[in-house]
């Protein structure tokens, strides 16, 4: 069954923590970014893990093996549970980011192919296949897939097998929950929650969502 993730992207402390708490119930995860982090400090991730939910860190890394050991290392002392990377960088840098999350008993995702119209650009021509490939021999715990083209979500699911698939773009992107729901481990949902006059109602109307067995 796929989860239902909130992409909790506002920028006010008090904001995201009324959000968090109210859509919580609804929730299997809920992943934080920069937005959120560079306002209200690291230290949010301490106030949001309160809800009890595994907090995801979508710093979407990309820099050198050890830049990126240092950056997941306090990602993990802040307390999260998980961290996003990217992998064109390189296997070395995916293979330091996995192991800073293993160490810390968290999980690693790597953005195989990014949701917006632009990611089609770059993530071409057999990249996003080949940096899906090299995620899993890195050891990483699953991928970043799009769900504004659920043919490519089942293009890189034949690479990365029972590995976990984590998909973005559904709602203000145009995504369709219900065409990647049977394909995926988990759905990113942000603004279509978080900016709905009733978060937690929104929240609550994708239950069905984390009924849907995955094909």
């Amino acid at each position: 069954m796929p989860e239902l993730i909130l992409a909790l992207d506002v920028t006010e402390r008090k904001k995201a923590r009324a959000v968090a708490h109210a859509c919580a119930p609804y929730l299997d995860a809920i992943k934080i970014g920069y937005p959120l982090v560079l306002s209200a400090g690291l230290s949010i991730a301490g106030e949001l893990s309160r809800e009890g939910l595994p907090l995801i860190a979508d710093f979407k890394v990309a820099d050198i093996p050890n830049t990126d050991q240092l950056i997941c290392d306090q990602v993990f002392a802040a307390g999260f549970s998980g961290v996003i990377c990217h992998g064109f960088t390189g296997m070395d840098s995916v293979k330091a980011c996995v192991a800073s999350s293993h160490a810390h008993k968290g999980e690693c995702y790597v953005v195989a192919e990014m949701s917006h119209p632009g990611g089609k650009e770059f993530f071409s021509g057999g990249i996003a296949e080949q940096i899906a490939s090299n995620a899993i021999i890195a050891g990483a715990d699953g991928i970043i897939a799009p769900a504004t083209r659920p043919d490519r979500v089942r293009v890189l699911r034949g690479f990365v097998g029972d590995k976990k698939i984590l998909s973005p773009g559904i709602g203000a992107q145009g995504g369709d929950a219900d065409a990647v729901a049977g394909l995926v481990d988990g759905i990113i949902m942000g603004r279509s929650i978080y900016e709905a006059p009733d978060p937690a109602a929104a929240a609550r109307s994708y239950a069905h969502i984390r009924r849907h067995k995955k094909a």
